[in-house]
């Protein structure tokens, strides 16, 4: 059950307590008079761990308030942290600070804590489809778990994207449909762990390789005109939709001989994303050590294909007492 609650500071311990008793799973903060100050957010933090450390928390924050000691905080906790990736307006242009979110995902990364951006585009004076396609391509390179659109959102969305003297409404529809298929391939495809590797190959910028996936997208049916919800879709079923269409970008690029090692890399890892979100249990067939595709020499798949023996076997994911593990069958 996820709660979305908003209370005042006085209320805070007391309605903690009742996390337990009230069987809360899932728990979203919204007030902003918690989330937006270091001292008031530290010591939710600490009450957080005291009355409800099994309890997922999600907490939508500005990367301003992410100091170390509130990065350690959250490290104690079952956590996701939901960072808008935002610029601002200066004399008419559009200027975003990369090294300041470097830092903070860099932060967060070597804490292990999980994250993701929530980007905008065509809402502030002076962004572009270009300049949207940069912050996207930034993004992904700080291995965010995953990206959202508020553009793509029916409901609750606070301000449109607009058309502008740089933001044409071509160049919005264009956006939307580059967004929906990050949030298709990456997002709901939990491609974080590989997606850059698996993307070097090709050498694409991810937003060019986004914007290829629409036009596939388009093409099947499965498109943000059509109707299909990512939302709605297995994730089996996207990872047939990832293997199909990276086949078809190995095979454009003259790369077909890596695309059997890049298959295993993306099998082993959703099977093992399923069995932890969704316990589920599966056999893998691979033609490389499964040790090795887990391991950082599977990062660079060029080198893997030309280093790596082949191993043909079956593996079983499953769910052990130390978290997601497999063994040979």
């Amino acid at each position: 059950m996820d709660k979305i609650v908003k209370f005042n500071s006085s209320q805070l311990q007391t309605s903690l307590k009742d996390f337990k008793k009230a069987q809360i799973k899932e728990f979203t903060l919204q007030d902003q008079a918690i989330l937006s100050s270091r001292g008031k957010l530290l010591r939710f933090l600490g009450l957080f761990e005291q009355y409800a450390p099994e309890t997922l928390l999600t907490l939508p924050v500005d990367a301003s308030v992410l100091d170390m000691d509130v990065c350690k905080a959250c490290s104690k906790l079952f956590c996701t942290l939901e960072i808008p990736l935002s610029g601002v307006s200066r004399n008419g242009a559009f200027l975003f600070d990369k090294k300041f979110y470097s830092k903070r995902a860099n932060m967060l990364n070597t804490l292990g804590l999980i994250f993701g951006f929530d980007i905008e585009f065509a809402v502030t004076a002076g962004d572009s489809v270009k300049l949207f396609m940069e912050r996207l391509d930034f993004a992904l390179s700080l291995y965010p778990n995953h990206i959202d659109f508020p553009a793509l959102e029916s409901d609750g969305i606070k301000i449109q994207p607009k058309v502008s003297a740089t933001y044409s409404a071509g160049d919005i529809q264009r956006s939307k449909e580059i967004a929906f298929a990050c949030s298709t391939f990456y997002s709901a495809g939990r491609a974080v762990t590989w997606f850059l590797a698996v993307l070097a190959p090709l050498k694409l910028s991810p937003s060019k390789f986004f914007a290829d996936f629409a036009e596939w997208q388009r093409t099947n049916n499965c498109s943000i005109k059509s109707g299909w919800n990512y939302n709605e879709a297995s994730h089996q079923e996207i990872e047939r939709m990832q293997l199909e269409f990276l086949k078809f970008k190995y095979e454009e690029k003259n790369k077909a001989q890596l695309f059997e090692l890049v298959s295993n890399i993306v099998r082993l890892n959703g099977a093992m994303a399923r069995c932890y979100g969704e316990g589920e249990e599966s056999v893998v067939e691979l033609n490389y050590n499964p040790d090795e595709l887990l391991s950082y020499s599977a990062m660079n798949v060029q080198s893997f294909f030309e280093n790596a023996f082949m191993e043909n076997s079956h593996v079983k994911v499953f769910m052990g007492s130390d978290g997601v593990e497999y063994h040979y069958c």
